[in-house]
């Protein structure tokens, strides 16, 4: 209704999920590129928090990965040259490019049928859903519960077997 890109963010540490975000942007973007670009910007400001707390915990990281689907997105965070079609573009939204000279963040291309990310933004067929959410390492909770169910039934019948077992 708003015209307003939903930016969404997954952040791994190794293979594991440890925060992700969904969040409307606040402002309209003129193209796709743009809002890409806004989202790869909260994605790093993210990222480097979280490479400031891992800091606390004695693990230093170099350069942390952010994976982006839009190739003019990347070119974008690349090009420290202002052109005239991202005049337009709020200066917060350049803190990206700031950390990629520095060496903080490494931007890295992404095919869109592997973008973590888009779980979090958009509805998606059900075996897309369902890869995405594999790879996040987040279990669909039906296969959870007949897992915690057959647990139960082994441990009853372990149960009675230990009892028979003392009871001879």
């Amino acid at each position: 209704m708003d015209r307003k890109n939903i930016s969404g963010t997954c952040h791994l540490l190794g293979s594991s999920l440890i925060s992700w975000n969904s969040k409307k942007q606040a402002c309209v973007a003129l193209s796709t590129a743009e809002a890409e670009y806004i989202a790869a910007g909260h994605a790093c400001a993210q990222s480097i928090w979280l490479k400031h707390q891992l800091l606390d915990y004695g693990v230093k990281l170099e350069k942390v990965p952010l994976y982006c689907d839009n190739t003019s997105a990347i070119n974008l965070t690349k090009n420290p040259i202002q052109h005239s079609k991202t005049k337009h573009i709020e200066i917060k939204h350049h803190f990206i490019r700031d950390h990629i000279q520095k060496g903080d963040i490494e931007i890295m291309f992404v095919k869109t049928k592997n973008q973590l990310a888009d779980l979090f933004t958009k509805p998606l067929a059900h075996d897309r859903f369902n890869k995405l959410r594999t790879k996040l390492g987040i279990l669909d909770m039906k296969n959870v519960c007949w897992y915690m169910f057959g647990l139960l039934i082994l441990l009853d019948h372990v149960c009675a077997v230990f009892k028979m077992v003392k009871s001879a």
